[in-house]
């Protein structure tokens, strides 16, 4: 019997990963690329090319047991289509036919979706979210993503744009965000604004990783900038669970990995600010799956469009 696999690629703002994953979305291998070091839309899609390429040379497989390529992006996708509308963190990238052009460099099924909503597909059929009805999964990285389970189905809006917490304004004013409009709670709690709200702080060039590992070894200082974040976005959530009367809430992503201050900011948050009814119900949750959510979830969307 023949053994079939999936490429699976979560893209994102910093980095890119391709794996290799079994039938049963099992990782088998895995490379990590750095997103940046592709100078343009162009020499990126050439570079996702290559990592596919080399995937499939690097361990002797056929095109022939190849399923197909499933891809996760940072951004408002038509997934039906295939076309990328755009990616606030990339520049370059508008209205981009990826599917089309991949499938032309490759000469194998490719199928394309918003890397949280894959995410959320994930922790919702494997992970922390499995048996909730109800659900709000976010990633938080470069940008913050999000996904919406609403009574067990993965809920995409008409144009397949649901979900997008990271863009929710705060503020009448504020930062510019990529997406086009201002003070988006991706400018307070994204990468780049927690790390110059780090460096700030520890008036130092501190990355986010060391300032995780001083809040777990309980340094007072690194235990507050974590719990500040937790603050800021657990009044959101709190919004969020008040509208939706959620089951659960999953955390992803770089940020999650911070250590228990920032989910016990968030649960405490919520508890004091959401309404009682809401807040009773709806639990927190760390991603099960981690960093490789996003790579399941594009396993996943190859094996649901394939079967479908």
């Amino acid at each position: 019997m023949v053994k079939r696999f999936i490429i699976a690629i979560d893209l994102g703002g910093t980095n890119f990963k391709c794996a290799l994953l079994d039938s049963n979305l099992k990782i088998k291998a895995k490379s990590i690329f750095s997103t940046k070091s592709f100078a343009n839309k162009e020499k990126l899609i050439a570079g996702i090319a290559a990592a596919i390429n080399s995937f499939i040379f690097n361990l002797k497989l056929e095109k022939k047991n190849i399923l197909g390529i499933g891809i996760g992006l940072p951004g408002p996708v038509d997934s039906a289509k295939g076309i990328v509308h755009f990616l606030p963190n990339i520049k370059g990238w508008k209205e981009v036919a990826l599917k089309r052009i991949l499938e032309t460099k490759i000469k194998l099924p490719v199928f394309i979706d918003n890397d949280a909503k894959l995410m959320t597909l994930a922790e919702y059929s494997l992970g922390a979210a499995a048996g909730y009805k109800n659900v709000l999964c976010l990633t938080l990285g470069t940008g913050v993503g999000a996904g919406l389970i609403l009574n067990e189905v993965l809920y995409r809006g008409n144009d397949n744009a649901a979900g997008e917490l990271g863009h929710l304004p705060l503020n009448e004013s504020g930062p510019f965000c990529g997406c086009g409009s201002q003070a988006c709670l991706e400018t307070y709690i994204g990468n780049a604004a927690l790390i110059k709200a780090a460096r700030k702080e520890f008036r130092a060039d501190i990355s986010l990783e060391l300032v995780s590992q001083m809040a777990k070894a309980h340094q007072l200082k690194a235990i507050k900038f974590w719990n500040q974040i937790g603050v800021k976005l657990g009044l959101v959530l709190s919004g969020v669970v008040n509208l939706l009367n959620l089951d659960a809430i999953v955390i992803g992503g770089g940020v999650a990995s911070s250590g228990k201050t920032l989910f016990a900011s968030v649960k405490q948050t919520i508890s004091k600010r959401a309404m009682s009814i809401q807040a009773k119900r709806v639990k927190v949750f760390k991603a099960k799956l981690g960093i490789n959510a996003g790579l399941i979830g594009a396993g996943f969307l190859v094996k649901e469009r394939l079967k479908s």
